[in-house]
């Protein structure tokens, strides 16, 4: 795979992910729509800034874990195959049909200022485990041979948080239609389909490539 391939297949990967409806979704669209748009957007924010502080630890990480051994390599790799393999059968399985939002989104926010929405969506990230463990398993594919693994890998995940970041201002521009879109449980459906045919196509992808 070329540069250029990789970077090409990685935006369309990354903008079908920003897309599909999950906590980062929620918090921007009720915040938008109970607190305004200015909150909404530090709160986009936060979230981006949270991707691209796992996107720096696991490129770190990367880095040194293709220096120091392949065997450890193939074991993530086909660790991470049968995670997005198992993360795609549950969604195609079991699609949502209703757009939730995680209590500690739904609760109410008060007063808050709009560096206090800023922390709350980093952290949102920066809390979030399964954040880490998606981008170690998701990002090694899209590293070709040949480039600089630490500055690359932060490269796709600085891509993915401005997938994230052209997604939440749509969000914010046009709440209220894109609100009801959510909710509509045949869109739930067919997002978490299609994101599980993703999961598991770059999931054989990653189990069959070659180091």
């Amino acid at each position: 795979m070329t540069v250029t391939q990789s970077l090409l297949t990685f935006v369309v990967a990354a903008f079908i992910l920003a897309i599909t409806p999950g906590i980062d979704t929620a918090m921007v669209l009720r915040t938008s729509a109970l607190e305004g748009p200015r909150r909404a957007g530090f709160a986009a924010l936060g979230i981006c800034l949270g991707c691209l502080v796992w996107g720096g630890a696991v490129a770190l990480g990367l880095g040194a874990l293709l220096a120091a051994s392949q065997i450890a390599y193939t074991v993530l790799s086909w660790a991470g195959a049968a995670y997005l393999v198992w993360l795609g059968i549950g969604l195609l399985r079991k699609p949502r049909s209703r757009f939730v939002a995680d209590e500690a989104v739904t609760r109410a926010e008060g007063q808050q200022g709009a560096m206090d929405w800023l922390r709350r969506g980093l952290l949102t990230n920066v809390l979030n485990p399964k954040v880490g463990v998606f981008y170690v398993t998701f990002l090694p594919q899209f590293v070709p041979p040949g480039v600089p693994v630490v500055a690359y890998t932060f490269l796709l995940a600085a891509i993915h948080a401005a997938a994230g970041a052209i997604w939440f201002a749509l969000l914010i521009g046009v709440t209220a239609p894109l609100g009801r879109l959510l909710r509509r449980p045949a869109f739930m459906k067919t997002m978490d389909r299609l994101t599980g045919c993703v999961f598991i196509a770059f999931g054989a992808k990653l189990a069959l490539s070659r180091r």
